[in-house]
């Protein structure tokens, strides 16, 4: 039985409307655009668009996630030449130039955006797209057969670079390796090889080689930092324990990292922000990131505070049920910034599809465990 919260008209609403938007402005390739009317995303992230097709996969489009993921395998395997090179060069211990790794965004037709400017090497999102692929294909008893290549090449790809320091999934601090990145690699790693579907046989030891990092370099007072050596969280830390379960979901380590996020970076009436000292469009609070706590809230028998995520999330949608990336008019960290981010890039992008689908995923998580 349903929750009274996603009973509500309103939310039932929101529901219909987030699906719409999510398959609507999916492109003819499968391609998921960030936000379809925000110039500066008009490409597809695999990490975005992973969450964005595990939404789908859940709310009955499952067609809208086969297209994004047959996508996912043609980028790949469109570009097997050149992750083989990658792997060879990390084997034979020549360096790797940024430029000669995959980018983290495509144009929707899945080629290179080329120089635009833009911080482009993270990894987040090649685990994240193998964990999402690998939850469709059990949710819906999948053929993995039209998978195996493009899994293989990214099992490889991600065995040779998950040590690399990267743009971080907000895209900035490259210089660090972060444990949000770190758990998304773990996350598919490992969900690709409980599935079975690892033929490289280089999932079970980069798991074990990320775990050992993590355990050395990537705590600070018991709780996941924000990058190796940081005593800081970040909020996207969340997804190290709801979905990717990085570390025991219900441990001690899970139990300190949800806490200093409550306490940094949480606010009253739900609503979380990226992390402290955020100065983008104001440091806001994002629909996405409370999605994925009240996720993690449904996942550990916290339904209230899941739900109060839920409406909080529903209460900053537009007068025609669209999410934005971050919540208008809500709690800023640094307000004298966003003038000059409304300036140089134009209004809060919306709809970010990636705020629909995590809000999807949420109020499925909470009919399911109701």
């Amino acid at each position: 039985m349903s929750t009274p919260t996603t009973q509500s008209p309103g939310h039932a609403r929101l529901a219909r409307r987030s699906l719409e938007v999510i398959t609507t402005h999916q492109a003819h390739s499968g391609a998921y655009p960030a936000c379809p009317t925000y110039p500066v995303y008009r490409y597809s992230w695999f990490r975005d668009g992973a969450f964005i097709a595990e939404a789908a996969s859940r709310a009955g489009a499952a067609d809208s996630a086969d297209a994004f993921h047959r996508w996912c395998a043609h980028v790949i395997t469109d570009r097997a030449d050149r992750i083989e090179r990658i792997i060879a060069a990390k084997a034979a211990g020549q360096p790797l130039a940024e430029a000669d790794l995959l980018p983290t965004r495509y144009t929707l037709d899945g080629a290179d955006t080329g120089d635009v400017g833009w911080w482009d090497f993270q990894t987040d999102g090649y685990g994240t797209w193998l964990w999402a692929l690998s939850e469709h294909l059990r949710r819906h008893g999948g053929d993995a057969t039209p998978y195996r290549e493009a899994i293989r090449l990214t099992v490889g790809y991600l065995a040779a670079t998950w040590d690399l320091p990267c743009y971080d999934w907000w895209e900035e601090s490259k210089e660090h390796r972060h444990g949000a990145t770190l758990g998304a690699l773990r996350g598919g790693l490992a969900a690709i090889e409980a599935a079975g579907l690892d033929d490289t046989g280089l999932c079970a030891p980069t798991v074990t080689q990320i775990d050992a990092l993590v355990r050395e370099s990537g705590l600070h007072a018991g709780h996941l930092a924000k990058w190796l050596g940081s005593p800081a969280v970040d909020a996207s830390l969340l997804a190290c324990l709801t979905p990717f379960a990085s570390v025991d979901p219900a441990g001690p380590i899970a139990h300190a990292t949800l806490a200093a996020i409550e306490h940094d970076l949480l606010e009253p009436e739900g609503g979380v922000h990226r992390y402290l000292g955020d100065v983008f469009y104001g440091g806001g609070q994002w629909p996405v990131l409370a999605g994925l706590l009240g996720w993690h809230y449904a996942r550990i028998g916290r339904t209230d505070d899941a739900r109060r995520e839920l409406d909080w999330i529903a209460s900053h949608a537009t007068a025609d049920d669209l999410l934005p990336e971050q919540a208008p008019g809500a709690t800023l960290l640094a307000p004298e910034h966003l003038p000059r981010w409304q300036e140089r890039w134009g209004p809060n992008a919306t709809p970010l599809l990636w705020s629909h689908a995590m809000y999807l995923i949420l109020a499925h998580e909470l009919e399911v465990s109701a």
